[in-house]
């Protein structure tokens, strides 16, 4: 429940932020990643983690540098009109 919570506000953070700075040139946005391969990811059990995959539109999970390649285009001027928003990177879950 509190994580729900917690990612709930980041979100609405997001948005009022967002709509307040916006005026001023700066653009903020949430990324919401799905399961990534990283070090935290290993420490579930396989079992876990084969179960996660198949719910998975995409089969699999994200790699870090999928979430860095859209931390890449939100931050250059090819992304100059979006503010507000959480994008979620995910594979579809």
């Amino acid at each position: 429940m509190e994580y729900g919570a917690s990612k709930a506000a980041l979100i609405n953070l997001t948005r009022s932020l967002g709509t307040r700075l916006g005026r001023h040139g700066i653009r903020v946005n949430a990324i919401a990643p799905g399961v990534i391969n990283t070090a935290m990811g290993a420490r579930v059990s396989q079992a876990m983690r084969d179960k996660l995959a198949a719910a998975c539109p995409l089969g699999r999970f994200g790699g870090p540098e999928e979430i860095a390649s859209v931390v890449d285009f939100l931050v250059s001027d090819d992304a100059s009109l979006i503010t507000c928003a959480t994008i979620d990177v995910n594979g579809g879950m």
